[in-house]
């Protein structure tokens, strides 16, 4: 087994073209936290069109603000699918929950930040995430050294702005890397 030891905290994950699992197909992964324990990230490219962000906040008895700008609401990965992660800009923590990701990005997993944002005071900019993304010991380091992820550094652009269906090029791009002109295939050196 290849080691890849480098700590992927804050970076993206970018699914190269022949990902074989379905779920990660094309996915741009933030990684939240990254250790030698494993690893946990949020799948940012692709909405759940079918639960919007107030139907979330009458689900759990939240009020909103009329008016109040609401996130996106994402599938953020195959493990716990029914507890939500906010993705946010760093001007928002809450005083338990708040994960500092990098200095550009925080995660919170408390309703206060619903409650915030449903009430014009949270973050800036945000995603909500059901569910996460994660690795277990070495399963990462694995699966990229197998070319399964490409990693980069994200922008608050691309993970904020950038339309759903277009973070995967745009990471691509980050890279420098035409998205038409990558391989599936991979050689080592």
């Amino acid at each position: 087994m290849t080691t890849y030891e480098q700590d992927l905290t804050g970076k993206l994950l970018i699914a190269m073209p022949d990902m074989a699992d379905p779920r990660f197909v094309r996915s741009v992964i933030l990684m939240c936290s990254h250790s030698d324990e494993g690893g946990m990230g949020l799948i940012i490219n692709r909405p759940q069109p079918e639960l919007g962000f107030a139907a979330l906040l009458e689900q759990l008895e939240i009020p909103r603000t009329r008016g109040v700008p609401t996130p996106s609401v994402h599938y953020g990965g195959p493990v716990e699918q029914q507890r939500g992660f906010v993705l946010h800009s760093a001007d928002y923590a809450c005083a338990e929950g708040t994960l500092n990701v990098t200095p550009q990005f925080r995660m919170t997993a408390t309703l206060q930040v619903l409650e915030d944002i449903a009430r014009g005071a949270g973050p800036a900019a945000s995603l909500l995430a059901l569910g996460y993304a994660g690795w277990g010991p070495g399963q990462l380091e694995y699966e990229i050294g197998q070319n399964g992820w490409l990693t980069c550094m994200p922008t608050e652009k691309l993970v904020f702005c950038t339309p759903d269906d277009k973070k995967w090029c745009e990471a691509l791009r980050l890279m420098g890397i035409d998205p038409l002109l990558l391989s599936a295939t991979a050689g080592h050196a």
